[in-house]
């Protein structure tokens, strides 16, 4: 497996009595180039736990192997964070350079690469969030749209090359075009290039229609994981960690359980339509 978590847990005040965990005894794989959901309600440790996965927090117990490497006992943070690109909730709001270039750059210029590679960085960068590199490379980044200075946020993290890609709520605070236009630049980034992607949402229409694989925390907790069919089938016990299920397949749960022959793992509007007209056939 390409990332391997074992027995992972967190407690930020190591000589607090009782232990008091943000997380606790988190077990789980992700192969090269899987799409993986986690989600979880407000204070579940979601953002601890991918922080974890970047370097930046350096858990109380357990192991983290990424390709090989027991990130943990490294040494060498910054290829850590290289490989595995960590993109924050609201990540326009860490944009402070003059230009688009040279906040994308900012990244690749500490890691002493040469000007000429850093230009085909940025440029490839920007491509891969659908901007075009001549009438975007010397904006303020402060000028841009919303969505635009989202898409710039995480060029910077790309133009690191990283082979791990973790963001967190991409789409929070987004018109709902904007959300959708991201949403298919992310699925691109995976199809094309085989990136490992961990998105953290608690729009579970996004989950469902995304990832191949879902983790469940609660209260530091892994709780429930699996595929999207098998995750969101736990109607209750998703309700009892203060989640839901998609909305779409909500409706199909309530058919199935007025006796309709119908299923309910299914996350798009079209294709419920198509099993509603069946049912309704008989």
């Amino acid at each position: 497996m390409f990332i391997e978590v074992d027995d992972l847990s967190h407690n930020y005040n190591p000589d607090s009595k009782p232990k008091e965990y943000t997380l606790k005894d988190i077990n789980f794989t992700v192969a090269k180039g899987e799409f993986v959901g986690l989600v979880g309600h407000t204070g579940s440790g979601k953002s601890t736990l991918v922080q974890t996965l970047n370097g930046l927090v350096e858990p109380t117990e357990g192991q983290i192997i990424i390709d090989g490497q027991d990130i943990v006992a490294s040494d060498d943070l910054n290829e850590v964070r290289r490989k595995v690109g960590l993109v924050f909730q609201y990540p326009e709001h860490q944009l402070f350079e003059e230009t688009v270039f040279s906040d994308i750059a900012f990244g690749p210029k500490n890691l002493g690469i040469e000007e000429e590679e850093i230009k085909k960085r940025v440029k490839k960068a920007l491509e891969l969030v659908s901007l075009d590199y001549e009438s975007f490379k010397d904006k303020s980044p402060f000028r841009l749209s919303g969505g635009q200075q989202r898409r710039v946020a995480i060029a910077g993290v790309l133009a690191m090359e990283p082979e791990v890609l973790i963001l967190d709520e991409p789409t929070a605070g987004l018109d709902p075009k904007a959300r959708r236009d991201l949403l298919k630049e992310i699925m691109k980034l995976q199809q094309e290039f085989s990136l490992t992607i961990i998105l953290i949402s608690h729009r579970m229409e996004e989950i469902a229609q995304l990832a191949d694989k879902v983790l469940v925390l609660k209260d530091g907790e892994l709780v429930l994981q699996g595929k999207p069919e098998y995750v969101f089938e736990q109607d209750q016990f998703l309700k009892d960690s203060n989640l839901g299920v998609p909305q779409v397949t909500a409706i199909l749960q309530q058919l199935k359980a007025k006796g309709f022959t119908i299923k309910s793992d299914i996350f798009t509007v079209e294709e419920a339509k198509r099993e509603i007209l069946k049912a309704l056939r008989g």
